[in-house]
């Protein structure tokens, strides 16, 4: 094996290292970011890839993709972790280990910041509105059915109508006794507010304390021979009770712990999570990674840890962890700040219960990771028969891992807009969605190829602008320059050869067209039109690259 000797750009990079912490970025020939670290001495990590007895597989295939480094020095160790996970987050780089999902992760937000607070789901997390978060958790499915729940103990408003109690008559959901009235007057401010803190307390682990309160004001009803409150205060006791069966005591009473373990497969693995407040169990969650092969248990255990608690909002005293982390001081610290200067510890225990619930998540991760990787190869199954049918069927040179879809439609009758989709390796690549206004204006109506002309044109000029002049992004700024200097493997237009002909005329403009395979899909009877060709193709009817 001939032995590995880096460019001259990258040699002379290497060569101007400096010594300081900092974090370092790793750029393929497109200039896409394929892999972010952090360092205590830059020179001396950065210089490790490329090195030539460095056999490390995942190290391998890094150093062969990577065109171009850059660095920011950051001053010290904490402000490097926090950029690290900061660039991780926004630019997702093909070689750190990632979570799974694309999607944001679903929070539950009780909108404290309200005269009348509501509770919610959402996928946006703001520290700045005033309101309070939970989460973030896996299933949206589970979030709305704890929101279902609590609500028949805390019922809250659902509406967006103005407070006033001077409304008439209250919505049906004050009937079936989901919301306490407040527009009518049935229920106060102060009421109202009560019961948002009880549904608080019961989210964050308090649901013994808040029933010992609920039964307290029962009996004060019963006593002032008020038995129309008292039986409200009975079915809320109920329901609280259940919530509080499902939250078992599973430590400490004073304990406030999320314990952590993983399970690892290749380059997949998941982590499991089990919540513990006030020594009970309110929460058991799972993350699924990717990007994990070659990595060792602590750089999976701290890429997630800097992943899921940068978004976090209930951060514990305790992190009990199944193995020693090698930036443990520091990400203590990190986790500190974050919890607003309040001390939070990571453990690692090697007897007694808090060892045994680390065994017990484990084995958790390892079921459900079974259960996900047979999930995934049905799914990638379908994705690859999907890319080899497609290039067969168009005589493709590569496989179209990256496939970038235009439409033109009309909106509310005059405004004409393009439309990207793009998808890589058989998924839908949600975040490089655009739109194109078209700007062009017509005397006689609209024209679908000029407007096809003018959308291609835009997008394929700002691949040059990318590629001929890059512009540095900010940590924590999301780089749309990025995703424009991917060229696609296969350029789909809506259409027939009208279409077709206006795609390969853009592409010879900006000599793409031996670069980026097009065809022409019109899609009343699925039809494939191809450059140069006079008949149409039709794939199969069940055929999965169709149904791509």
């Amino acid at each position: 094996m001939a032995e590995y000797t880096p460019s001259d750009h990258i040699q002379d990079i290497l060569d101007h290292l400096p010594t300081e912490p900092g974090v370092y970025q790793m750029l393929d020939p497109n200039g896409a970011i394929i892999y972010v670290g952090k360092a205590k001495s830059l020179r001396h990590r950065v210089r490790s890839y490329f090195q030539a007895g460095n056999h490390d597989p995942k190290v391998l295939k890094i150093r062969h993709d990577t065109a171009d480094i850059q660095f920011i020095l950051t001053g010290d160790e904490l402000k490097a972790l926090i950029t690290e996970a900061e660039l991780i987050r926004v630019h997702k780089p093909r070689y750190n280990v990632l979570l799974k999902d694309d999607k944001r992760y679903p929070y539950i937000r009780i909108t404290t910041g309200d005269a009348f607070p509501t509770g919610e789901m959402t996928r946006r997390l703001d520290r700045r509105d005033g309101h309070r978060y939970f989460g973030p958790f896996t299933s949206a499915g589970g979030v709305r059915e704890t929101l279902d729940v609590l609500r028949r103990a805390f019922p809250y408003l659902t509406c967006d109508r103005e407070i006033t109690g001077q409304d008439s008559r209250a919505c049906l959901y004050y009937d079936i006794k989901l919301c306490g009235g407040p527009c009518i007057g049935a229920q106060t401010r102060d009421e109202y507010r009560e019961n948002i803190d009880g549904l608080i307390r019961v989210l964050g682990g308090h649901a013994k304390a808040v029933l010992d309160d609920i039964r307290a004001q029962m009996e004060e009803a019963s006593e002032a021979l008020d038995f129309e409150r008292a039986a409200i205060l009975r079915d809320r006791l109920r329901v609280v009770a259940q919530i509080s069966a499902r939250q078992r005591l599973v430590a400490d009473v004073n304990a406030d712990q999320d314990v952590i373990a993983f399970a690892q497969e290749g380059s997949d693995a998941v982590v499991q999570m089990f919540l513990i407040r006030n020594g009970r169990l309110i929460g058991s969650e799972y993350f699924p990674l990717e990007g994990a092969e070659g990595e060792t248990a602590d750089e999976i255990v701290e890429n997630f840890v800097t992943q899921f608690y940068q978004d976090a909002t209930d951060i514990p005293r305790e992190l009990i962890l199944p193995n020693d982390v090698q930036e443990a001081v520091i990400i203590e610290q990190w986790l500190r700040d974050k919890r607003g200067g309040k001390k939070v510890k990571l453990t690692v225990p090697q007897r007694g219960n808090k060892r045994e619930l680390v065994q017990l998540a484990s084995q958790t991760a390892v079921e459900k990771l079974g259960i996900l990787r047979a999930q995934w190869a049905t799914d990638t199954v379908k994705q690859e028969t999907a890319i080899r049918e497609i290039q067969d069927a168009l005589e493709l040179p590569n496989p179209p891992n990256r496939i970038e879809c235009y439409d033109i439609s009309t909106t509310q009758g005059t405004a004409i807009v393009a439309s990207r989709v793009v998808f890589v390796q058989g998924v839908p690549r949600k975040s490089e969605y655009r739109r194109f206004n078209i700007n062009t204006v017509y005397h006689e109506g609209s024209d679908d190829y000029q407007s096809m002309r003018e959308a291609l044109t835009r997008r394929f000029q700002r691949y040059v602008d990318a590629v001929e002049n890059p512009t540095p992004t900010a940590p924590g700024k999301t780089d749309r320059e990025e995703t424009w200097r991917l060229l696609p493997d296969l350029l789909i237009v809506d259409g027939g050869k009208g279409q077709l002909g206006v795609a390969c005329e853009v592409l010879e403009r900006f000599d793409l067209v031996e670069r980026v395979p097009v065809c022409g899909l019109a899609k009343q009877f699925e039809e494939i039109f191809l450059p140069g060709q006079g008949r149409s193709i039709m794939l199969p009817r069940r055929s999965e690259g169709l149904f791509l």
